[in-house]
């Protein structure tokens, strides 16, 4: 540790730090310790969530310490941590106690093999604070007597603001939040290894405006930091030791500046006092906080080992704490115990049991005291004492309760009594009750009360049981109530029934006899309603006679009176009684006929009045009603039809009028005939003659029967249209045009004006194609072998007249018609696939044929090459040329001739299945292999109609598609080194696939060593062999190979001193098997930075430190090289990217 270790290379740790404003600016009093872990060291830090982070070196620490000092060490047992400053460097040296004080600077003494320490040693900081080029100090008198008032007021002040107590109670905080936080505490740090770790601690001043005292304040406390002070607290002294509590005292911290004690006020310190009952390496408690130097310890065990010590902080200077002191507790009286449990009792004796808690102390001959208190007001005297934990009282009064207390006693004093608990003997069973007596009944309920048994004890807690036997149940005695009150009442009885009760008393004794057995009733209940009232006999046209039965459920009583009530069956109908009686008969007269009316019976008992039965509606006879006015007419008269409308009759004979019938004649001599029956007031009567005169009669009915005509009454007709015409005569002049003619109909009075011919195919969707004065049609344009119809109606002024019989003539057959539909089928169309660069399959629909059935058809394609085929739709053209257009035309063929063509229509061959590609391997690896084949590019930038199928041999030997697309190459990755594969490659298009080449094989190479993990260490880790393994070793300024060989570590001969050496280390693998390549090197690991330091005195310091910044220079100025190569990489792949992206694939 006498030498500095070479400066180590920025760690990801380190550069992954940001620096905070605070750090740089001097604003605030914070200060930034790096910690420098060394190679194969772990630096350990605990974070302020109880977090335990490892660190592994080589790697710098950044921590934060929150006033300006330094960190607190905690050092093993036997070892006191000193800060010493040399050359303007302050250092933490951790070194073993001795006589002759402090050792050798930058050494620290070996610690115990016997101590818990044997695996840490603690990291050392080295501070350099911020001195802006001043090297001269002050005399150390005067920077004392500064320091000192300095640390006074800045105290005050924080004691005035309240930050003492936040800064003292915050917890540490976690390194990440070190970098997030102005006002985070400095974690403690502890490092496992071999060597101790050395770091640089950096100290930023306040910025502060010149002149002001602030500023003076800054500088002062900044020139105080420079001087090496060294803080040591005395062991701790306990005294007035007791059972609960002891007095700790200390002295003043004793601070040394270059061998010299100095001694501080009170005030200047703050102090920790911490705690343990666990042992000396156990977890510490701490108790107080303050700046006083002798506190009393409350709240402590009695006869217990405890262990304190006394931790003292300054603003300026770095915490310190005293060694361990061990004290013991004396022994005192035992706690008080719990109250006795009770876990037996008879008539003369109580068993207890109980438990002693809390602690007796370090005697355990205990002994229990346990008196019991009888009556209300006697005394408390011992019924036990010794040392069990149970006893049985004996002796006792039955029925008696007993006060109970406990104590616990050893040799130093009794405990005070537990709570009085109360426990009873056992007793003896109260005497039988009174009866029970009602205290009121209902129809489903009864209340029944009782009165405690007379001679009973009165501190006895009785409770009762009533039992109850329903008469004719055939049960017996059933519980009802069990409970302490005297009075309960039964729910859910039978109405109007006798039941009979017994009463028992209990107490905790047992159970009495029973008291005497008392019958009571419930009440009845109303009855339930009448059924339905019913009609007996026939329904006259004004009475009705009705009867009913009485209730099911009489409520437990007889039926004394039944009351009927009548209401009309209309809105708003009122109840009126019209019989009372106890009769279950009645004749309800003077009723009108033809009425409705509602019924309803109840019936009365000596439980009350029921409720109404259910209605019952009857009606009472009708009669037919009276003669109808005459109908009248409607509107106005048409030529054939008429419409008459009528009223009801004025009496409808006490029922609803249903129906009417109306009657017809054409004369006063021809028979009458119904027209209409039914319950519409009016009807339209057709099928008249055009100016006739008719004779109407009407009759009103209902549910009886009709009534009488009504009076007569003469309605004549309108003149109308022509009469129906004659069927149509129809001659064909040839297959496309015929000749209709016809006869004149009757006019009916007014003049045929014109006629109108109604054509069609189908006969019911046929339309007009002439109108006019002619009694013929020559229809043109006609289909041939095709049925038609047609049909002529004749017009007036009166209107037109209906349409006449349809005439059917059906034209002769002629040559089919032209094809509509040609198309041309795909592949996926046709059963058998052709070839499609030669062949072409189409299809058509077959066209009307005229009358005359399709023999074939003519395909006419090419150079007006015609093929005739038979009755098929669909034909393939074979033997036609690869990517050529052909136009097709079709015509149909029957027994008249020859149809017209189709309309043309044009497809093309496809080209003929391309041949595959020559398939080459143009880069070989050990895991992967980069085929071609073929001239395009490697990439589909534009679209290829041409497809590759490339397929690889597996292990079962079956071909495999390892690629399927337009590119030309392709990269088979995942194989394994020196292996051979078989390829072979497809080519296909929309033309169809072509044929597999040739297999082809390729052989894997040989994969290098791996690269070696993590930076280089001397000696480098060994890797998995491979084959033959060697290794090859690099050392600079002079880039050279220094050693190759199989060893994992090599010492470099004649190495310089205070020369900086960069070193590397590649594995090379040996292969005999391949011709011209007998080794193959893997990549070089990072270099690693070391130099040969010469050792020089003490003293001579400085020159260490000018190397150390000049490494530092020559690493920033090399990190700014390599940022600026990155750079301009990156914006030379931007530039090359947007070129190919604008020139290559747009």
């Amino acid at each position: 540790m006498a030498e500095q270790p070479p400066p180590l290379e920025a760690t990801p740790l380190l550069n992954e730090v940001p620096l905070l404003p605070h750090m740089v600016n001097g604003d605030s009093i914070q200060q930034v310790i790096l910690v420098q872990v060394n190679p194969g060291e772990t630096f350990t830090i605990t974070t302020e969530d109880g977090h335990i982070q490892c660190i592994q070196g080589p790697a710098h620490v950044p921590m934060m310490s929150p006033n300006g000092s330094m960190p607190p060490i905690f050092v093993p047992p036997g070892y006191v941590s000193q800060v010493v400053e040399e050359n303007g460097v302050r250092r933490v040296v951790v070194q073993g106690e001795s006589p002759e004080g402090p050792q050798a600077l930058g050494t620290a003494g070996p610690a115990s093999p016997h101590t818990p320490w044997d695996n840490e040693v603690i990291s050392p900081f080295f501070a350099e604070p911020r001195s802006h080029g001043r090297t001269n100090f002050i005399q150390r008198d005067e920077r004392s007597l500064k320091m000192q008032e300095h640390l006074k007021k800045r105290l005050k002040d924080r004691q005035a603001s309240g930050h003492t107590n936040n800064k003292l109670n915050s917890p540490p905080s976690s390194p990440h939040k070190v970098l997030n936080s102005s006002n985070a505490t400095i974690p403690n740090g502890n490092g496992k290894g071999q060597q101790g770790a050395v770091g640089a601690l950096k100290q930023k001043q306040i910025g502060k405006t010149k002149g002001s005292p602030e500023a003076e304040m800054g500088e002062s406390d900044t020139e105080s930091r420079k001087c090496d002070t060294h803080l040591s607290i005395g062991k701790p002294v306990v005294s007035d030791i007791q059972a609960r509590s002891a007095v700790l005292s200390w002295n003043l911290p004793v601070s040394s500046q270059n061998g010299e004690s100095h001694s501080h006020s009170p005030a200047a310190f703050t102090f920790e006092v911490a705690i343990s009952n666990s042992g000396k390496n156990g977890k510490f408690k701490s108790v107080y906080v303050g700046e006083e130097l002798t506190i009393t310890l409350p709240d402590l065990r009695p006869a217990t080992d405890y262990h304190a010590r006394v931790s003292a902080t300054s603003s300026s200077i770095k915490e310190t704490i005293s060694e361990l002191v061990s004290f013991t507790t004396e022994s005192c009286e035992p706690d008080c115990p719990a109250a006795p449990k009770l876990i037996n009792r008879t008539k003369n004796s109580l068993s207890l049991q109980w438990k002693v808690r809390g602690d007796l102390g370090r005697d355990q001959g205990v002994t229990l005291d346990l008196p019991v208190f009888q009556g209300k007001n006697g005394p408390f005297k011992e019924c036990y004492y010794g040392h069990l934990k149970q006893y049985k009282l004996t002796k006792l009064a039955p029925s008696t309760r007993y006060s109970l207390r406990l104590a616990a006693k050893n040799d130093i004093g009794m405990s005070g009594f537990s709570e009085t608990v109360t426990f009873g003997t056992a007793g003896v069973v109260p005497p039988a009750p009174a009866p029970p007596t009602l205290l009121e009944a209902g129809v489903t309920w009864m209340a029944l009360g009782w009165s405690p048994p007379a001679g009973g004890a009165l501190d006895d807690t009785l409770t009762y049981s009533l039992d109850m036997e329903e008469e004719g149940s055939g049960y017996g005695f059933q519980p009802q109530y069990n409970g302490d009150e005297l009075s309960c009442t039964l729910r859910n009885l039978r109405r109007s029934t006798s039941y009979k009760f017994r009463l028992f008393a209990y107490n905790s004794e047992g159970k009495s006899s029973p008291s005497e057995v008392v019958e009571h009733s419930t009440k009845p209940d109303r009855p339930g309603a009448p059924s339905k009232p019913a009609v007996k006999g026939k329904i006259h046209p004004h009475s009705v006679r009705v009867t009913w039965e009485p209730p099911k459920d009489n409520g437990g009583s007889d039926i004394s009176k039944y009351f009927l009530e009548i209401s009309e069956a209309s809105v708003g109908g009122r109840w009126e009684p019209i019989y009372s009686g106890a009769q279950r008969e009645h004749v309800c007269d003077h009723l009108r006929p033809g009425t409705s009316y509602r019924l309803r019976v109840s019936c009365a008992s000596k439980g009350g009045e029921s409720q109404v039965s259910d209605v019952t509606t009857v009606t009472t006879a009708a009669v037919p009603p009276g003669p109808c006015p005459a109908p009248a007419l409607l509107g106005k008269a048409k030529p054939k039809e008429i419409t008459l409308q009528w009223g009801p009759p004025a009496v409808d004979g006490g029922s609803e009028v249903t129906e009417y019938l109306l009657e017809m004649a054409s004369s006063e001599q021809d028979e009458r005939r119904v027209l209409y029956q039914g319950p519409a007031a009016e009807f339209a009567v057709t099928n008249l003659l055009p100016g006739r005169s008719y004779s109407f009669w009407l009759r009103a009915g209902n549910r009886v029967g009709f009534g009488p005509h009504s009076e007569k009454a003469e309605i004549c007709t309108a003149p109308g249209p022509p009469e129906q015409c004659c069927k149509p005569l129809i001659t064909c002049k040839s297959a496309t045009c015929a000749v209709v003619s016809w006869e004149s109909p009757a006019c009916n009075g007014a003049e045929i004006t014109e006629y109108r011919l109604d054509w069609g195919q189908v006969e019911g969707s046929m339309h007009i194609i002439y109108t006019g004065p002619c009694q013929s049609y020559e229809v043109k344009g006609l289909t041939p072998a095709t049925t038609y119809y047609c049909r002529v109606q004749a017009v007036n002024v009166a209107g037109a007249g209906l349409f006449g019989d349809t005439g059917v003539i059906t034209t002769p057959p002629s040559v089919p018609a032209a094809v509509a539909v040609l198309h041309l089928l795909e592949e996926d169309q046709v059963e058998i696939s052709p070839p499609l660069s030669t062949c072409l399959a189409i299809q058509w629909e077959e066209p009307c044929c005229h009358g005359a059935e399709i023999t074939g058809y003519n395909i006419e394609y090419g150079e007006k090459q015609l093929v005739t085929v038979g009755r098929n739709t669909t034909h393939v053209l074979e033997n036609l040329l690869p990517d050529t257009l052909y136009r097709i035309r079709v015509q149909a063929i029957n027994s008249l001739g020859v149809g017209p063509f189709s309309h043309s229509m044009k497809a093309k061959t496809k080209p003929l299945p391309p041949d595959p590609p020559h398939l080459e391997c143009v880069v070989f690896s050990y895991q992967s292999l980069k085929l071609k084949w073929g001239e395009g590019p490697s990439r589909a930038l534009i679209p290829n109609p041409t497809q590759f199928n490339l397929q690889m041999e597996d292990r079962f030997g079956r071909f495999v598609t390892v690629y399927n697309g337009p590119c030309h190459t392709y990269k088979v990755q995942r194989l394994s080194e020196s292996t051979t594969y078989h390829f072979r490659i497809q080519a296909y298009n929309d033309a169809g696939e072509g044929a597999f080449s040739e297999v082809c094989a390729f052989t894997t190479t040989k994969s290098p060593p791996a690269p070696l993990k993590g930076e280089l260490a001397l000696p480098w880790q060994l890797l998995q062999a491979t084959g033959g393994q060697g290794w090859s070793l690099q050392a600079a300024p002079v880039s050279c190979q220094v050693y190759k060989g199989p060893e994992p570590c090599f010492r470099l001969p004649a190495a310089q001193t205070n020369c900086e050496y960069r070193a590397r280390v590649c594995a090379g693998r040996q292969c005999h098997d391949l011709p011209g390549c007998p080794e193959l090197c893997g990549p070089y690991s990072p270099s690693t930075v070391f130099s040969c330091q010469r050792r020089e005195p003490g003293p001579a310091a400085a020159p260490a430190g000018t190397e150390l910044a000049q490494s530092g220079k020559r690493l920033r100025e090399e990190r700014a090289i390599a940022i600026a190569l990155l750079c301009g990489f990156a914006v030379v792949a931007i530039l090359f990217a947007v070129v190919i992206q604008y020139f290559v694939i747009k």
